[in-house]
C-alpha cells in the first residue's frame, strides 16, 4: 500500500527503502536503539518505519505510535501558539516581555520582545536551568527562578543564544496572562492545537492511554541537567510524570501526531480537519531567516568541537531554517533553504519542505550527543529528498 502511494506521490520506493535501511543499520550497530520514522509528501504518507527497541535491554519494541518525550519539540508548539495570539491581536511580536511580566525588569532585558525570544536573541545566556535542582513541573516555579537569576549579558538583537528553557518560560507566562480565559499553559495547548488538529497521542505529561506505549528517555548523559518532578520520583520524573507545565520541554507525542502538525504548516496553517491554526502569510514570514549570519552560541562550541566550520543559527520566528548556505545542519543539505522545523534533545526531529511539499519526522530512542545527532539527522534528510522522482 504504501509503495503505490509512494509512486502516486512522486517518490521512489526503492530510495525510501535505503532510507529505511540505513536505520536499520544504526540501530544494528548500536548508534541508538530505535526510531519511528513517517514521510509524507502532497499529504500523502510514503514511509511509516518502526524499528529497534525503546530500550538497551530490547525489551520493548517501537511501534507505529510509540509514545516519545519529545524534549524540545515542546518549543514548537508554544511558539504556534504565539504566532496565533499575535494574529489574534493578544501579543505582538514588538510585545516587550516587560509590558506582559512587570517583574521581568532590569536592562538589557527589559528591551527584549516576543520577536527576540522567538529568534533566541533576547541578550541572556543559554543556560540549561536557572537553578540547580529546580523542580520543573510548574511554570510559576520556573518563572520565578528565571526572573530572579537569568539576566541579560548583550542588547537583545545583538547575538543569537539558543534558550534550552528561559526564553520559552517567558513565552509560555505572556501566552497564560494574555489569555482572555486564563487557562495554563497544558490547558491553552490542548484545546488550542492538540485538540482541533486530531493529535490525541500528545500531552504535556504522559497520560494513562499513552504510558504503555511511553518510550522512557535514556539521555545516556547526553542532557546536562536532572529533570525534577514533584509528582514523580528520579532524575528524569518530568518526563514520567502525568502532568508537567514544563513549555519547553515537557510534551510527548508520536509520529503520527507530529505528522499531523507538520501537515497543517505545510498546507499554510489548516489542517486537513480544516482548523486555521496560523495563516499562510505569518507561515511565510516564519520559515524566513531573521537571525542573518549570526551563530548559534550553543551550536558554535559544537561544531568547534567536531571539527567543522561554525554554521549560522538560520532561526525564523521559531523554528529552525535550512538557510541559503550548505552547512552541517540536521534539516539535510538536499533540502530547500526554506526548509522548516525543530528538534528535541538528540533524538527528535521534524521538518517541512514548501518546495518539494515534503514532511519529515523522526523520533529515536537512546539519546545521542549534538553533533552524532546533527550527522545522523542531516544523512537521514538528505536520503528523505533524494527519493523525491
Amino acid at each position: 500500500m504504501l509503495e503505490q502511494a509512494a509512486v502516486a506521490a512522486g517518490m521512489s520506493p526503492a530510495r525510501l527503502a535505503a532510507l529505511a535501511e540505513s536505520v536499520l543499520h544504526d540501530i544494528s550497530s548500536g548508534l541508538y536503539f530505535g526510531a519511528s520514522v513517517k514521510i509524507a509528501r502532497h499529504g500523502e504518507l510514503v514511509l511509516d518505519l518502526a524499528a529497534g527497541h525503546a530500550d538497551a535491554q530490547a525489551s520493548h519494541p517501537i511501534v507505529e505510535n510509540s509514545v516519545f518525550s519529545i524534549f524540545s519539540i515542546t518549543k514548537t508548539f508554544v511558539n504556534a501558539l504565539t504566532l496565533r495570539w499575535v494574529e489574534l491581536g493578544r501579543l505582538a511580536l514588538t510585545s516587550k516581555v516587560v509590558e506582559v511580566i512587570p517583574e521581568f525588569a532590569g536592562p538589557p532585558r527589559d528591551r527584549s520582545t516576543v520577536y527576540h525570544l522567538l529568534t533566541h536573541t533576547a541578550g541572556m545566556p543559554g543556560v540549561w536551568e536557572p537553578a540547580p535542582a529546580l523542580y520543573l513541573d510548574k511554570l510559576d516555579d520556573a518563572l520565578r527562578a528565571v526572573v530572579a537569576n537569568i539576566h541579560g549579558v548583550v542588547e537583545p538583537g545583538t547575538r543569537c543564544d539558543y534558550s534550552p528553557m528561559a526564553n520559552h518560560t517567558l513565552l509560555a507566562a505572556m501566552l497564560c496572562r494574555t489569555d482572555p480565559e486564563s487557562r495554563d499553559i497544558g490547558t491553552l495547548l490542548d484545546e488550542e492545537i492538540f485538540q482541533p488538529l486530531g493529535m490525541a497521542d500528545t500531552a504535556m505529561g504522559i497520560k494513562s492511554w499513552m504510558r504503555d506505549r511511553h518510550v522512557i528517555p535514556d539521555t545516556r548523559g547526553t542532557v546536562p541537567i536532572k529533570s525534577l518532578s514533584r509528582t514523580t520520583p528520579g532524575d528524569f520524573g518530568l518526563h514520567l510524570a502525568e502532568s508537567n507545565e514544563s513549555a519547553w520541554a515537557g510534551a510527548a507525542s508520536t509520529s503520527g501526531d507530529l505528522v499531523l502538525f507538520a501537515d497543517t504548516l505545510r498546507r499554510g496553517g489548516t489542517s486537513v480537519n480544516g482548523y486555521d491554526l496560523i495563516s499562510p502569510a505569518t507561515i511565510k514570514r516564519a520559515r524566513t531567516v531573521w537571525t542573518g549570519e549570526m551563530p548559534n552560541e550553543l551550536y558554535q562550541t559544537v561544531a568547534l568541537r567536531a571539527g567543522y566550520d561554525v554554521p549560522p543559527a538560520y532561526l525564523g520566528l521559531g523554528f529552525n531554517v535550512r538557510g541559503p548556505r550548505i552547512v552541517n545542519t540536521q534539516l539535510g543539505t538536499l533540502t530547500s533553504p526554506e526548509t522548516f522545523g525543530n528538534y528535541g534533545a538528540g533524538s527528535a526531529l521534524y521538518w517541512v519542505d514548501p518546495e518539494l511539499d515534503l514532511v519529515f519526522v523522526g523520533l529515536t530512542a537512546g539519546l545521542l550527543s549534538q553533533a552524532q545527532n546533527i550527522a545522523r539527522f542531516q544523512r537521514l534528510s538528505d536520503m528523505a529528498v533524494a527519493a523525491v522522482t
